[in-house]
C-alpha cells in the first residue's frame, strides 16, 4: 500500500468553512474533533482561530500520511487518528478525553480522491475501478463484478437513486461476462450506453451509478448513522454538532438525526434507531431548521460546494438516547 501523496489538479477547499467555524465558536482550552480530517482545512481553521485542542480522524493512509505535516506543526495541539469517525470516541479516550466541546463532518468525498485517477472515484479521468476509501476490503471492481443482478440494481436505486437501474445492471453483467470490469471509464461507457449522452449542464450519466458504488463499498450511510450516535455520546452539553452533506441521502439521515433528538419528529429511518420514546428528553437542540447552504461567491470559486448544506445541533445536558 503506497501513502504516497498524489499531484494534485487544484487544492482541496473546505467548504462552509465560515459558517463552520461560527457554529463551532472555537474557545481557549476546549477540545474539538474533525472526523473526517481529509487536507485538514477544518483543522487548520479551528487551531489558528484559539489556543483549543483538535482530535482528527482520517481513514484514508494517503492524507493521513500527508497530515502528519500539520500535526508537527501545531505540536501538542493536533492528535491525527487512522480510524472511522463512527470510532471516534476511542482516539479521544485514549487521549484522556471523555467529553468534547465540538465535532465536525464533512461528509463524503474529498477533493484529492477525486482528482487521483488512481483512487478509480471519478469517471472523468480512467483509472483502476476502486472507491476505497481506506484502501481496504473489496473494491468497487470486485462489486461490480460478483455482486447478482438483483443485488447491483438495488445499490444503484436505493444508494444513488438511479431510476434505470436494473437496465443499467442488466449491462453490466452482460458486459463483465465478456471481460471483467476493472477501469472507470469502461464502467461510465457502459452507463452512457444505457442512458445516452447528457447534455448542456446535466450531470454526467454515470453520475449515481458511481455515487451508490462509493457510497456501498465504504458503508458511508452506516458510517454516518454510527458517528452521530459516537458524537452525541462524546459532545458535553453544550456542545455543537457540525455536519457537511453534499447529497440528499446523507442531509435526510443528519436532519432526521436531529429532528428525533430535539423532540421534532416521531418519523423512522431505515439508517436510523427508531422514533423517541414518549419520555426521552431531546439530547441535541437544532441551529437552524433549514441548515445552512453556500452563497454565490462560494459556489462560484468552488462548484463543488454547490449542493454542500451544514446543519447544526447544541448537545443538551439530557442523557444519550439508547440506539435499537
Amino acid at each position: 500500500m503506497t501513502t504516497a501523496v498524489p499531484k494534485q489538479s487544484r487544492p482541496h477547499i473546505p467548504v462552509l468553512l465560515p459558517e463552520v467555524l461560527a457554529q463551532l465558536q472555537p474557545a481557549a482550552g476546549e477540545t474539538y474533533i474533525d472526523g473526517t480530517f481529509g487536507a485538514g482545512g477544518y483543522t487548520r481553521a479551528i487551531l489558528e482561530a484559539a489556543p483549543c485542542r483538535v482530535i482528527a480522524i482520517e481513514r484514508d493512509p494517503t492524507a493521513f500520511a500527508a497530515g502528519q505535516a500539520l500535526v508537527s506543526e501545531f505540536g501538542g495541539r493536533l492528535m491525527l487518528a487512522p480510524t472511522t469517525f463512527s470510532d471516534m470516541e476511542r482516539p479521544a479516550h485514549e487521549a484522556g478525553v471523555e467529553q468534547v466541546d465540538g465535532v465536525v463532518l464533512d461528509i463524503g468525498v474529498s477533493s484529492m480522491q477525486l482528482d487521483d485517477p488512481a483512487r478509480g472515484f471519478s469517471f472523468l479521468r480512467d483509472g483502476p475501478l476502486d472507491m476505497r476509501m481506506s484502501q481496504d476490503g473489496p473494491s468497487a471492481a470486485d462489486v461490480v463484478n460478483t455482486a447478482d443482478e438483483g443485488d447491483l440494481a438495488d445499490i444503484l436505486f436505493e444508494l444513488g437513486e438511479e431510476r434505470r437501474s436494473r437496465a443499467i445492471a442488466r449491462t453490466i453483467v452482460k458486459a463483465r461476462g465478456d471481460a471483467p470490469i476493472t477501469t472507470t471509464k469502461r464502467l461510465a461507457d457502459i452507463v452512457e450506453r444505457v442512458l445516452g449522452r447528457v447534455r448542456g449542464d446535466e450531470k454526467h450519466a454515470a453520475t449515481r451509478t458511481f455515487q451508490a458504488l462509493r457510497i456501498y463499498v465504504n458503508d458511508e450511510l452506516g458510517e454516518l448513522e454510527r458517528g452521530l450516535a459516537a458524537a452525541e455520546r462524546l459532545l458535553k452539553p453544550g456542545g455543537r454538532l457540525a455536519v457537511v452533506t453534499f447529497h440528499s441521502l446523507e442531509d435526510r439521515i443528519v436532519k432526521r438525526f436531529l429532528q428525533e433528538r430535539s423532540g421534532k419528529t416521531e418519523g423512522t429511518s431505515r439508517y436510523l434507531p427508531g422514533p423517541a420514546a414518549p419520555s426521552r428528553a431531546p439530547s441535541f437542540r437544532i441551529v437552524n431548521t433549514r441548515g445552512f447552504t453556500p452563497n454565490k461567491k462560494e459556489t462560484d470559486a468552488n462548484p463543488r460546494a454547490r449542493s454542500a448544506r451544514l446543519r447544526v445541533g447544541v448537545r443538551t445536558d439530557a442523557p444519550r438516547w439508547h440506539e435499537r
